[in-house]
């Protein structure tokens, strides 16, 4: 791994850092060192929860490296497995993801916040889609963000590249928590820990429901469930962490998750 990208292990748990001075841009190399270390985390069964942050105070990722396409990158080149960012398009991630935004969050920086589970943030957060100003179109933007927030809201974000502080950020909803900066990284680790301390398969099961039922009536999407087409949801109702939440309950105690 380069020094684009700083990694700790801490138990159950992974921190991602992007650290690319002076703005933490990302550009193709990055892109696919990131997707290696999120496919490695998908497929680590050591590895439950993963922390997504930026390096600095000011920049949490403003996206695309603008001067690496100057350079030569291609928009359309290879991203590597998960797609931009590492975590766009990446495959069977069944796992939690926090993003700790530490500062700027715009552009394709936005995006893979978006990717994430849950997004935490500093009073020194703020966010856009400035792509309209430089002729291009935040494409995974314009497919998440209408679901996310007030469909007027996003559109005015995607039209007109308007920043929000992350006051207004929360307030639409896609920011969970507000934390003063220097506190963020703390309740990232709070909430991971947290998270790791719940049941792994039903975590799975949450994730691959809602990625299927996405494009899916709902019907549809609740009979692959009850009919145990999926296949995070076979493995858990055969599971015994399933056994073990209903005797746990019985008995008046802690359950204890083995993820098996």
């Amino acid at each position: 791994m380069s020094d684009s990208i700083k990694i700790k292990k801490e138990g159950v748990i992974l921190e991602v850092t992007l650290d690319r001075p002076k703005a933490n841009a990302i550009d193709l190399h990055t892109s696919r060192e990131m997707g290696e270390v999120f496919a490695e985390f998908r497929d680590d069964d050591n590895l439950r929860v993963a922390i997504l942050t930026g390096a600095g105070e000011k920049f949490f990722c403003p996206g695309w490296d603008l001067k690496a396409a100057a350079g030569g990158d291609a928009v359309d080149g290879d991203y590597g497995v998960g797609g931009f960012g590492g975590l766009q398009e990446l495959r069977g991630l069944h796992k939690p993801v926090i993003a700790a935004v530490n500062g700027i969050c715009c552009g394709g920086g936005l995006e893979v916040a978006l990717s994430t589970d849950i997004i935490l943030a500093s009073d020194t957060a703020s966010f856009a889609l400035p792509e309209i100003n430089s002729g291009t179109v935040a494409d995974a933007a314009s497919i998440k963000l209408p679901k996310r927030i007030p469909y007027h809201i996003a559109m005015e974000m995607l039209l007109t590249g308007r920043w929000l502080d992350v006051e207004e950020a929360h307030r639409w909803g896609f920011v969970n928590h507000i934390y003063p900066q220097a506190e963020l990284m703390k309740a990232a680790w709070e909430m991971a820990e947290t998270l790791a301390s719940g049941p792994p398969l039903v975590y799975a099961a949450i994730k691959e429901i809602i990625a299927d039922a996405e494009g899916s009536k709902f019907q549809d999407a609740m009979n692959r469930v009850t009919q145990r087409q999926l296949k995070t949801v076979d493995v858990l109702y055969g599971s015994e962490d399933n056994l073990e939440g209903a005797r746990a309950f019985a008995e008046k105690r802690d359950p204890v998750w083995k993820g098996r």
